[in-house]
């Protein structure tokens, strides 16, 4: 059984299910995932999400603004509102939010305040929050600790080591998706090395960053083995037992939130 605890449904290619999401979330499961989190970029996003979590038990979804998106948007994204968002039992975290500066640095402000606000929001309704970070470490670093956020995701992880002890204090999970299968990402496996088991998520962060052998083609859940796979090389164990513990983990993370 595998969990993928990061994937845009509203995001996938659904040309070859004639369109049809039902077709892909089966291929899922007939591939061994029981579980699907769908990820908010955007505040409306929760919308669709509802209706495909109310579709499907195994699946839930986040709500939240990524940092990339316009800063009218992230505004929008008050304390009171994120609650309001966040009152419905299929919805399993918060964001994704964080820092981004690699695309731009022209809302630095906007964004830390953006990515502050949803950690406040995740503790009161006591929901994790799924983190995004690029080029923008130890802000984001510096943020956690801040706001004492200690109930997170650190998702699609690419950072160092320094970085994954860092969030790993705080108390986050770090998960990784199918770049730490790619052949020139050495230096990633030696990073996840450090990361405790039970620490441990896995996700495709569909439709983006498709594992190998699918690399380069659009992502999709049915994909993340392949993520377990090449972690179970790395931790020597089965690619089953990989996909056994992060399930696990994801579990403990959603039932057992930090006060």
């Amino acid at each position: 059984m595998f969990t993928d605890t990061h994937c845009h449904l509203t995001m996938l290619d659904l040309t070859p299910y004639d369109g049809c999401l039902d077709v892909a979330l089966q291929r899922a499961r007939d591939a061994g995932v029981t579980k699907m989190m769908g990820i908010s970029v955007d505040l409306d996003d929760h919308i669709p999400l509802a209706q495909i979590a109310a579709k499907h038990a195994d699946v839930g979804y986040s709500v939240g603004v990524h940092p990339c998106e316009d800063p009218q948007v992230m505004q929008r994204a008050s304390v009171e509102y994120l609650v309001e968002l966040a009152q419905s039992e299929k919805v399993w975290a918060l964001g994704e939010t964080g820092l981004d500066y690699y695309h731009s640095t022209d809302f630095i402000a906007e964004q830390k305040a953006c990515f502050a606000r949803h950690i406040h929001a995740a503790k009161i309704v006591k929901k994790p929050v799924v983190v995004h970070t690029r080029s923008a470490k130890h802000d984001t670093i510096d943020l956690i600790r801040a706001e004492q956020s200690q109930h997170g995701i650190l998702h699609c992880f690419t950072e160092d080591v320094e970085t994954a002890k860092a969030v790993l204090d705080c108390g986050y999970y770090i998960s990784f998706s199918g770049i730490v299968s790619f052949k020139n990402a050495q230096s990633l496996r030696d990073v996840a090395k450090i990361v405790p088991l039970d620490r441990l998520l896995i996700e495709t962060d569909s439709p983006y960053l498709a594992p190998v052998p699918y690399r380069g083609k659009s992502n999709e859940p049915c994909y993340v083995p392949f993520v377990a796979q090449a972690l179970a090389e790395v931790y020597g164990k089965t690619t089953a037992e990989i996909g056994e513990i992060t399930t696990r983990n994801f579990e403990t993370l959603l039932c057992q939130p930090k006060v």
